[in-house]
Formats: structure tokens, C-alpha cells, sequence
């Protein structure tokens, strides 16, 4: 029997993270063995058990052959004579498809610290690259969630998704399969990603390739097909950028991620519908649901709540139960700075890029000396200000 450190906690420890979690591959062994060693099994399709006392799970060795479709329709083959190389050949990514043995299954510590890397890990690092570990990274729809989610958490130590991968998960999508996901299953990565350091990224990425369109239709709708689609679509993914600086949880996300349905066009009414439907379609906890429809129903008032009145004040109360839960009012504040803040960086962007695109070349080509500035910054000025006219 030997043990072996797998997947992610190698991959943290390899990038100077912090390990959370710690999984373990047993090769040579067997469930009656397992057990004699006091270990608890978990889960009926395939043999994974917890240790005793620290509570890490430890599989046994195990290839998969694809038979239906999704992620489940997956027959499971554990056997004494399953090596680690073909375990790790079943993973995602190269950089979760490491190891490192350990002395025994009751002494994590490790035997030699040498990092086993049969698929290139060690370079993808060293390059910021996650490349998937073979072809057979297609027979999991989830894993084009999953890569997505950790482009989000390694976006911002420079990681990028290699081109053959990025291919492979535009076929996987164009092939229909991430259909056959459960709903539970999506929200759990989504809901996931937007924890990540670089929540925007799984989005955006999501939408590159096909998947936002497939999964969340309103929300690609949202984004890419009405007149203010493109700057709701920038605020929302500024905003999200801005989620970790200050430290929002899931529900205040979320709640961000929801405001896509909310614009000066929109009626309310129509706008809240959205967020309750499309909550409900894709199986979002109603706490956090309401935490949205709260942000939406009352981001005005906050928005100017120097100025609110007290019957506005009267109602905001009531509706969100700030007399019994009053740090919801704080919740949903930094929520809406959050959201003005981003409205305010599109802004700003969009103004730079309007700046920089003026040049000698916009201007009278006969203007000679100091008027030659002064045409530019006037040329300058009159895009801005066509800008500002437009958002209006």
C-alpha cells in the first residue's frame, strides 16, 4: 500500500497558498482494508473514506469509463491494481493532477517531498497556464464550470486557460452536454466562483465561450441584447472586481450579479420578476434571493439616503425588518457604494478611451503652433461630452 497527497492541496502548496483541504490517493488497497484501519466510508458510487481523526478524505486508486451523459454517467473501476498514473490521468487540470507520498494512512507527513508530475503540473505553474490532462476531460460537463471557477481564484497570480483548452470547453458546450448538469450542481460552482478572488473572470469567461448563453439565457440577454446592455455588463463585472476589496459575502454578490436585470429602462415590477425567477430556476437559497431583491427595490433611496424621506424611510424598514435585523442596512449600503463606485469606474474608462482616441490626425491639418493643442483639447472634450450626452 502506499499514500499519496493529491489534487489541490499539492497545487496551494506548490504556489505558496494556503492549504484548507487536504486529499489523499491509497494505492494497493482495498475497501475490506480500509475499513479493518477504522476508516468510514462515504458515498455508495465510489470508494472514498475518512480518516478518523483528522476527517481528510482518502480514495482508493480508480479509473472511470463515460457511459451516459453529465457528470454522473460514469462507471467507477477501484482496484489494488489501479496505479497513482492512472488515477491522476482522470483529473481536470494538469496543475490538480500532482501528488506527493506520504508515510502511511495514519502519517500524512511526507515521505520525500518530491512532487510526482506525470502531466506537466510543474511547468503549467511555472508558466501560469491551466491546460486540461487529456482528452478525457470532455466526458465531465462540470469541469468547464470548474475551470472557469479556478481562472477566477488564479486570475489574479497571472493564470491564464491554455488555447486547446479554451477550445475544448467551447466544444463541450456547442455538443450540448452542459445541459444534463442538475441545477444544484451549477449553482454550487457558480456560487463558488463568485468567492473567488476574481469573481468577474468566471463570468466574463462564461460568456466568451458560450456557456452564459447556454445556461443563464436571461442573463446573456441582459447583457449582450438591449440598447444599455454593454454598459450594465461593464458595471456589473467592475463591480464584482471591486467585491473582494471590500470584502463582500455571497449574498451581497450575488445580489450584484442580479442588478443586471435592473436599468432605468426597466420597470421594476418586470425587473424584481426576473430575480425571483431566475433565482428560483437555478435553485439560489431564498435568503439570498431576497437579499437581492431588497439591493433592487430600495438602490435608489440608499444611493441618496441623505435625502430620503420618512416615508420612504418608514417603508425601507418595514420591508427589510431593520428594526429586528438593523446590520442589514450596512449589508445593503456597501452593496450600493459598490455598485455606484463601478458605475463610476465605466465612466471614467470610457472617458479615458474617448480622450485617447483624439489625435493630430481628428484635427485642421492647417492649424500650426499653440492652436494645434488647443484644437485637440476642445476635440476631446466635445467626445466626452458626446458621452455623457448619450448615457443620459
Amino acid at each position: 500500500m502506499k499514500v499519496y497527497l493529491v489534487g489541490g492541496a499539492v497545487r496551494d502548496q506548490l504556489l505558496g497558498r494556503q492549504v484548507k483541504d487536504q486529499d489523499f490517493v491509497v494505492v494497493g488497497s482495498c475497501v475490506d482494508e480500509m475499513l479493518a484501519a477504522g476508516f468510514c466510508q462515504v458515498g455508495a458510487d465510489f470508494p472514498v473514506f475518512l480518516h478518523p481523526k483528522t476527517k481528510n478524505e482518502y480514495a482508493l486508486a480508480r479509473t472511470e469509463r463515460k457511459l451516459g451523459h453529465g457528470y454522473q454517467g460514469f462507471q467507477v473501476f477501484a482496484s489494488p491494481d489501479v496505479t497513482l498514473q492512472e488515477d491522476l490521468q482522470r483529473r481536470d487540470l494538469t496543475v490538480n493532477a500532482m501528488a506527493i507520498e506520504v508515510k502511511s494512512l495514519t502519517d500524512s507527513s511526507p515521505l520525500t517531498g518530491q512532487v510526482i508530475d506525470y502531466y506537466g503540473g510543474l511547468e503549467d505553474i511555472k508558466n501560469k497556464t491551466l491546460r486540461h490532462v487529456s482528452s478525457a476531460f470532455s466526458e465531465d460537463p462540470l469541469r468547464v464550470l470548474r475551470t472557469a471557477r479556478f481562472y477566477s481564484r488564479y486570475f489574479p497570480l497571472g493564470f491564464s486557460i491554455a488555447e486547446e483548452t479554451l477550445a475544448l470547453m467551447t466544444s463541450l458546450v456547442d455538443s450540448g452536454e452542459l445541459t444534463h448538469l442538475s441545477r444544484e450542481r451549477i449553482w454550487q460552482e457558480s456560487s463558488r466562483a463568485l468567492l473567488q478572488d476574481a469573481p468577474q473572470i468566471y463570468w466574463q469567461n462564461l460568456a466568451d465561450i458560450g456557456v452564459l448563453k447556454a445556461l443563464y439565457p436571461k442573463l446573456y440577454e441582459s447583457w449582450y441584447q438591449d440598447g444599455l446592455g454593454e454598459s450594465r455588463r461593464l458595471q456589473v463585472l467592475n463591480s464584482l472586481e471591486l467585491a473582494e476589496n471590500f470584502q463582500l459575502d455571497l449574498q451581497q454578490r450575488w445580489a450584484l450579479l442580479m442588478m443586471s436585470f435592473s436599468s432605468p429602462s426597466t420597470n421594476i415590477d418586470d425587473a424584481l420578476t426576473c430575480v425571483r425567477t431566475f433565482g428560483g430556476q437555478n435553485k439560489v437559497p431564498k435568503n439570498i434571493t431576497q437579499f437581492a431583491l431588497w439591493l433592487m427595490t430600495h438602490s435608489k433611496n440608499l444611493a441618496n439616503f441623505d435625502n430620503i424621506n420618512a416615508n420612504d424611510l418608514a417603508s425601507f424598514i418595514q420591508s427589510v425588518s431593520l428594526d429586528k435585523h438593523p446590520e442589514r442596512f450596512i449589508a445593503l449600503m456597501k452593496v450600493v457604494q459598490v455598485w455606484q463606485l463601478a458605475a463610476q469606474q465605466v465612466k471614467m474608462s470610457q472617458a479615458i478611451d474617448n480622450y485617447n482616441s483624439v489625435t493630430v490626425k481628428d484635427i485642421d491639418p492647417s492649424l500650426k503652433g499653440a492652436d494645434i493643442g488647443i484644437a485637440i483639447k476642445q476635440a476631446r472634450i466635445d467626445k466626452i461630452k458626446a458621452q455623457l450626452s448619450d448615457a443620459v
